[in-house]
């Protein structure tokens, strides 16, 4: 490793720019807590990212999604092993050691290695580097003997406060660490066909398995571009939760049905696929991008709008509508760790705001006797279960219109007694969990 000397000539030390994936994954680990800054966005941020090879920046994520997503069980960990905390000036030391403990305890790396890499990486660091001694002592002692407190840990406390208390009390303690212990795991890769009719072919052609709802699901996370049909545009990746609002919107060839708030897009392609009449809404231009590009990749058709959602009207009213709103994506922690830490109690009661005003307007853009299925990628009942009873109390006109059992095969008991879908993370466990949507379906009445 290169050495660089300090100016008023002193000892000598690594030199940062060269630590590799380690070194950036503590970066972005760090916006995270200290920022709520999007995990991935923080690591392809880091100016030696795209310097890494392809393995290695999968390596990087790794550590940082494991850093992530277990902070409160690694924490548990490492307290097994200090005399004290660090100090809160330390915070950067404490999380280089919650990323060491993140890749013994889940990464399972070799305990030799990472310890010393992690070593080096506070050697190199002058916030970081009076603790080396401390973090050689504590690593070598978690690899050896910590197992059991990491194990043992409660996985509410792999949440904000905030978020966990909300959940325990919206569910019951119980409830809320099994959804805390579901997303605590990596998930599955999911693939939504575009030719439903194909799925179990393709489950077993990929060694993968076929869910109730028609998703292929596959154990393990690949590159999708080496996945047999990514070419042809067979099938696109979207966790099989996020598939079930356009099963309930129900599209029919030839209806004209519109997404709103439509990036990155999954959704779109579920619409387009049926033969509908598709519009897909979005305000921002950029987050298009990925759906511009999935239409092409699978020859679907759509008319793409870059518009506010509240304000966008169609030339004529429309057969149907999905409203997929801007919420906490606390049902989705599974796949985005870092979710949880990008938002606070006040955040919600914000983005309820926001989905109060979309869903009115979303719904003057229905004709008589059409439908509008509202979701949000939340479980915080402000978010759901509060937003549509407010809209009703607000338009008694509106009518829920229930969600019936064989429209869900799988998730009939999260039909609740409004006859609305509420999933959540601890669902499906056996065959890898599913993420937390709520989903409601309204009914314009023709009178």
């Amino acid at each position: 490793m290169s050495k660089t000397t300090k100016p008023d000539g002193g000892k000598t030390k690594p030199d940062t720019r060269n630590l590799g994936p380690r070194a950036i994954a503590l970066d972005a680990v760090m916006g995270v807590f200290t920022k709520g800054a999007p995990m991935d966005h923080a690591l392809a941020s880091h100016p030696d990212h795209k310097r890494l090879e392809p393995r290695d920046r999968a390596f990087a994520r790794a550590i940082a999604a494991a850093a992530v997503r277990r902070k409160g069980a690694l924490e548990a960990a490492l307290n097994a092993f200090l005399d004290k905390p660090l100090p809160d000036s330390a915070l950067r030391a404490h999380l280089v050691l919650v990323c060491g403990a993140g890749e013994l305890m889940v990464l399972n790396n070799a305990p030799h290695a990472v310890v010393d890499a992690w070593v080096t990486v506070m050697r190199a660091d002058a916030e970081c580097e009076r603790f080396a001694g401390l973090a050689n002592a504590v690593l070598r002692r978690i690899s050896e003997r910590g197992r059991g407190a990491f194990e043992a840990a409660d996985p509410l406390h792999d949440l904000p406060d905030w978020l966990s208390d909300a959940w325990s009390k919206a569910y019951g303690v119980k409830t809320a660490r099994a959804m805390a212990r579901a997303r605590s795991v990596h998930p599955p890769l999911d693939l939504t066909l575009k030719v439903p009719g194909e799925a179990e072919a393709l489950a077993d052609e990929l060694d993968g398995i076929c869910l109730p709802n028609g998703t292929v699901r596959l154990s393990e996370t690949r590159d999708p571009t080496g996945i047999p049909g990514f070419e042809e545009g067979r099938w696109w990746i979207q966790d099989a939760a996020a598939t079930l609002p356009v099963r309930i919107l129900a599209p029919q060839p030839g209806e004209r049905i519109a997404d709103l708030c439509a990036a990155p897009g999954g959704k779109t392609l579920q619409i387009a696929a049926s033969g509908a009449q598709t519009f897909a809404v979005d305000r921002a231009p950029k987050r298009l991008k990925a759906l511009y590009d999935n239409l092409e990749r699978t020859r679907l058709s759509a008319t793409v709008e870059a518009a506010d959602a509240a304000q966008w009207q169609p030339d004529e009213p429309l057969d149907g509508a999905l409203l997929d709103a801007p919420c906490s994506a606390t049902g989705t922690l599974r796949r985005r760790p870092d979710a949880a830490w990008a938002k606070t109690q006040a955040d919600i009661a914000s983005l309820a705001s926001v989905q109060a005003s979309l869903l009115t307007a979303a719904y003057k853009l229905i004709r008589p006797g059409g439908r509008l299925v509202y979701c949000t990628c939340s479980l915080e009942p402000q978010e759901g279960e509060k937003q549509i009873a407010g809209f009703l109390k607000r338009n008694p006109e509106a009518r829920l219109d229930p969600i019936r059992p064989e429209e869900v095969p799988g998730l009939e008991d999260a039909i609740d007694a409004e006859g609305a879908l509420r999933t959540r993370p601890d669902m499906w466990r056996e065959v890898g969990g599913i993420d937390g949507f709520y989903i409601a379906r309204l009914l314009r009445p023709t009178g």
